[in-house]
């Protein structure tokens, strides 16, 4: 098990260990040159250096192992099972104890592995087993309990009570347990151990319980006691201090007290060069001073740090943490009081609170205002918000808590933050979108267009989006989208036929779409229609009703190559699109009839309606022939008239009086009112006159009184209106309305 691993350069340091009762000791092991090996550091990883093997064997026999070639590695692996020692043992109440398994060589091995114990924290070892054992520590490490692997069945357990140097082996079990861990008994006085196993790997498990107190027939008194000097390789200062420990004298058969104290003085030393490791962006070179890492730049001082104040400038050197070293070379080492310099402000950093670069209108925004280097309490920071609102800080401390604004409109805004003091200024930018639910789109298109000219199509949005729309356009059989950020877009049809154009208005998550049917002809006229006053008493103004009347007119004409658009709105207005061959006759036998208010069908029994040529239009009968070139001209005010009545009925529905579809309160006088359309079966061209201007007048405040009159809904009489006409004229109701 790693305890703690990571990388520094080419080397690779893991299975750190620190030794129990001796802060700032550390036993790793580190791979270097493609090897594994064990170092000790007694200044927390300051400096480290390879274990000394020990000099002689268990036998006695001498082992040349010369450092840096060969040396002592240790297997740092934790223990999975809480009930065993691990590889590695340490105890806080035996100091300077440290029992390991491993190995002697020029590298980590897991072959010709051995038990060694150190009792002078790691300054010298000496070899206790051949084989892996697990070992505990008894009576504060006064005794010390060894058994071997729990893969090997055993019956005998080692006790040593002179630090491993003797051990006596004594039988627990007359049966060989495998050992699979050992519980020791909390307490001063307390020296019961619980071996748990089983015989076999069908047997039950078994407890032995095993106490040693008769063994210590006494308590320790002073003269079973020494001193004993932590020390590295003889250097009694350690983490900045001399420290003395007490220990038993191995061999002693006495029992520790509850008063027993560990450490008997800790005097502190002079600092030293070793009491200091490298600051923060600096590491240590081949010559062992320590310089600025590559990424890091020295002189770069906190924006906090404002004119007139001070800050602690690094020698590249701090002291190593909990040491307590004191003079010396402390000074020379220990960072430097300086005043703050008087900088220009540099590394000027804007963002919102969130981090994102969108939000909804109406809702606060929070900007946060950063500043790497400079004089942050005598900087003037603006901030422009880009809608015509700006504010101004003479401290950026002021904004700490970030800047709060609420945009009123919709839209991408360029929000600008200046930092400036009498040194220079800097300054940075974001673009922020601020967004509003579409609710309502209408596709603007005219409904004849010539084939093989440009023509222009837009959508209107509602409400306003300005800047913040993305427009997706389907033109034709085109399977992929035309991408835009305006609400216009001009196109070409190349053939002839009826064209269906597609658009969609995506303003972040929400996402309309309208459509419309084009025809695209090769040759076309067109010219505006009005009616005779009474067919606006009986507009609903609704788009049944007026495919409907286009239908009839159309029928009434006897021409299939023609189309007929009603507009919306009071009074009744359409464009008549010819649609017939080149030099054809009747074409100019219909101009000539409308234009000499000869055409009218049948609204009702009794009610007829007269349509002619409207005076209203600026524009002449128009084709697609150079002498007809004003037909764009036409088209374009067909869409300009249109689009300003669908934004009248969105922006003004039921406020306008003539919007409100006219009824009676009863059935019978709204059937009457809103009567059959219908029309014989060959054109009615007549020479009826129409009503004098007091007549006209007079009918139509009749049908304003008729409309004031009107109490059902709306959505009521459109309902019962389109029910009438699918029941008594399905053949002029279009269909997929």
């Amino acid at each position: 098990m790693c305890v703690l691993c990571y990388t520094t350069g080419t080397e690779d340091l893991y299975n750190l260990d620190p030794v129990a009762g001796i802060k700032g000791m550390l036993i790793a092991n580190k791979r270097q040159e493609n090897q594994v090996k064990t170092y000790i550091t007694y200044n927390k990883g300051r400096d480290w250096r390879l274990l000394q093997a020990p000099s002689s064997d268990l036998e006695g026999n001498d082992i040349h192992c010369i450092l840096p070639f060969c040396s002592l590695h240790l297997q740092l692996q934790m223990s999975e099972n809480p009930y065993l020692s691990g590889a590695i043992t340490t105890k806080s109440s035996a100091p300077g104890i440290i029992v390991a398994t491993g190995n002697i060589g020029p590298e980590l091995s897991y072959n010709n592995v051995g038990m060694f114990i150190s009792s002078d924290a790691g300054n010298s070892w000496r070899q206790i087993f051949e084989e892996e054992h697990n070992v505990w520590f008894l009576d504060k490490g006064g005794a010390l309990v060894a058994v071997k692997q729990p893969s090997i069945p055993t019956r005998n357990l080692w006790i040593s009570f002179d630090e491993g140097r003797q051990w006596t082996q004594h039988t627990f079990s007359s049966v060989p347990l495998f050992v699979d861990g050992v519980l020791v008994e909390a307490g001063a006085e307390n020296q019961i151990m619980t071996f748990f196993g089983h015989f076999s790997h069908r047997s039950e498990w078994q407890l032995i319980k095993i106490d040693y107190k008769s063994i210590f027939s006494r308590k320790c008194t002073e003269e079973d006691y020494q001193t004993w000097h932590l020390h590295n390789q003889g250097e009694p200062c350690v983490m900045g201090q001399k420290q003395i420990y007490m220990k038993r004298r191995p061999g002693n058969y006495c029992m520790l007290g509850k008063d027993y104290s560990r450490i008997l003085s800790a005097e502190s030393c002079i600092c030293r060069a070793h009491d200091f490791e490298c600051d923060y962006g600096y590491e240590r070179r081949g010559d062992g001073n320590c310089r600025p890492a590559f990424w890091f730049n020295p002189s770069t001082v906190s924006g906090s740090c404002s004119h007139g104040q001070n800050y602690l400038n690094s020698t590249g050197y701090r002291k190593v943490v909990l040491n307590n070293c004191t003079k010396g070379v402390k000074e020379m080492y220990t960072a430097r009081k300086q005043q703050c310099p008087n900088r220009p402000p540099k590394g000027l950093q804007l963002s919102t609170r969130d981090g994102k670069l969108t939000a909804h209108l109406g809702t606060n925004v929070t900007f946060v205002v950063n500043l790497d280097e400079g004089d942050s309490l005598r900087t003037n920071i603006q901030l422009d918000f880009g809608d015509g609102t700006a504010v101004s800080y003479s401290n950026l401390s002021w904004t700490e808590e970030g800047i709060k604004h609420v945009y009123r409109s919709a839209g991408i805004f360029r929000v600008t933050a200046l930092a400036e003091n009498s040194l220079g200024y800097d300054s940075t930018t974001l673009y922020l979108h601020i967004t509003c639910p579409v609710e309502h789109v209408q596709l603007l298109a005219p409904f004849v267009v010539i084939r093989n000219k440009e023509v222009n199509i837009s959508a209107v949005v509602l409400p306003n989006q300005p800047r913040t729309v993305t427009y997706f356009w389907w033109l034709g059989n085109n399977s992929e989208p035309v991408i835009s950020l305006d609400g216009s877009i001009s196109h070409t049809f190349s053939s002839e036929g009826m064209h269906s154009v597609t658009v969609q208005v995506a303003v972040g998550s929400s996402i309309l779409q309208d459509t419309r049917t084009i025809a695209v002809k090769e040759f076309f006229k067109s010219l505006l229609l009005s009616f005779s006053p009474n067919l606006d008493e009986f507009n609903p103004d609704i788009p049944e009703w007026r495919h409907d009347v286009s239908r009839v007119i159309k029928k009434s004409l006897l021409q299939e190559q023609l189309l007929v658009a009603v507009f919306p709105g009071v009074p009744t207005a359409a464009e008549l699109f010819l649609l017939p061959r080149k030099n054809q006759s009747e074409t100019h036998i219909i101009v000539s009839a409308l234009n000499q208010n000869l055409v009218e069908f049948e609204l009702k029994p009794g009610v007829r309606v007269i349509v002619y040529n409207t005076q209203l239009t600026l524009a002449p009968l128009v084709d697609s022939s150079p002498r007809h070139s004003s037909s764009a001209m036409l088209m374009l005010l067909s869409v300009v008239f249109l689009g300003l009545a669908v934004f009248l009925i969105y922006k003004f529905k039921r406020k306008i009086p003539w919007i409100n579809i006219y009824a009676e309160v009863n059935q019978e006088k709204e059937q009457e009112m809103i009567g059959s359309v219908g029309q014989d079966s060959t054109p009615k061209i007549t020479l009826s006159e129409f009503a004098t201007s007091k007549e006209r007048m007079e009918k139509e405040l009749d049908a304003r009184v008729k409309r004031k009159s009107g109490s059902t809904n709306y959505e009521m009489r459109k309902s019962r209106y389109v029910t009438l006409l699918k029941s008594q004229y399905l053949i002029f109701f279009p269909t997929g309305i």
